[in-house]
């Protein structure tokens, strides 16, 4: 096998000798070939992990209707699959997947929502909802309750409300963090190893949110490969740690997700004594070919 393939993203078990179909040309003979069958995350967020074990590490999540391929189904009931927006692999239980989105496809904007069991502010809450979640419409009426607009959506075989509020319709993944508002509500979210939302979140899921849905890989030393880099930083380009990234604020603000604080935080690179360790460790910048920010963060 080649040993410079990255077994993140390479859907190959050497020691079973299961691989995706795709890679028959690369591998060679000696393989079971596996044909990616499309699914999507049925919950709020789906555990992705290093190993069909609930006891083993979380890698990454999956968002309610983000879509997967399921690779292989296992017998347990376990699933080995891959995230469709940044080809990230790990397994999951297969009843936490369902029928991709379809019709007209709701987008949540907000860091954080609910699905509700009715239209209004004191029905069950169903669901956690996380910005980029995926929801399907169930019909064109929009359901209002003391000023407040409800949508009628796809949920677990049956049907949840979420409010307007929280939502855009289209395909295209929302623009976020791109106001001071947006990194506000962010901050003191928890660190979470494989998070990708503001109900729990790593340095790697929080640089992902600041950048166009699938833009950027899964991992913090992927996410470093990938951009061009930059000597002097602006608002919006990446800073990179050994084993860890941030977001930079300006030139030298930096939002990141880490487990010295276990939340959310703003640091000065160079100030203070956890700054200065960072200014110390610092590997150089990356940025993507855009601008992320209004103009008041430059």
């Amino acid at each position: 096998m080649n040993t410079t393939l990255d077994q993140r993203i390479t859907p190959l078990d050497e020691e079973r000798r299961v691989a995706d179909v795709a890679l028959r040309d690369r591998l060679g003979g000696g393989w079971t070939w596996l044909t990616p069958v499309t699914r999507a995350a049925a919950r709020g967020r789906v555990s992705l992990r290093a190993r069909p074990d609930g006891l083993s590490p979380q890698v990454t999540e999956a968002l309610l209707g983000e879509t997967v391929e399921v690779l292989e189904e296992r017998p347990d009931g376990w699933a080995w699959v891959r995230t469709a927006h940044d080809g990230y692999l790990g397994y999951t239980r297969l009843d936490a997947l369902g029928t991709p989105p379809a019709g007209e496809t709701l987008l949540v904007r907000a860091p954080r929502g609910h699905l509700f069991a009715g239209p209004k502010v004191s029905a069950p809450l169903l669901d956690e909802l996380a910005c980029g979640a995926r929801l399907s419409r169930l019909d064109d009426r929009a359901y209002d309750e003391n000023g407040r607009t409800w949508f009628r959506v796809a949920y677990g075989g049956g049907e949840a409300y979420v409010q307007a509020a929280l939502v855009s319709a289209g395909r295209e993944h929302p623009e976020r963090a791109r106001d001071l508002a947006f990194i506000a509500r962010l901050l003191d979210t928890p660190y979470v190893w494989g998070g990708r939302s503001a109900w729990g979140i790593d340095c790697s899921g929080l640089a992902q949110l600041f950048h166009p849905h699938g833009a950027l890989p899964r991992d913090a030393d992927q996410q470093r490969d990938f951009l061009p880099r930059v000597e002097t930083p602006r608002a919006g380009d990446l800073a990179f740690f050994p084993g860890h990234v941030g977001v930079m604020l300006g030139e030298r603000e930096m939002l990141h997700a880490n487990a010295t604080h276990m939340r959310v935080t703003v640091e000065t690179i160079g100030e203070g004594d956890y700054g200065r360790r960072l200014a110390e460790s610092l590997e150089g910048y990356g940025r993507w070919d855009g601008t992320f920010f209004r103009e008041e963060l430059k």
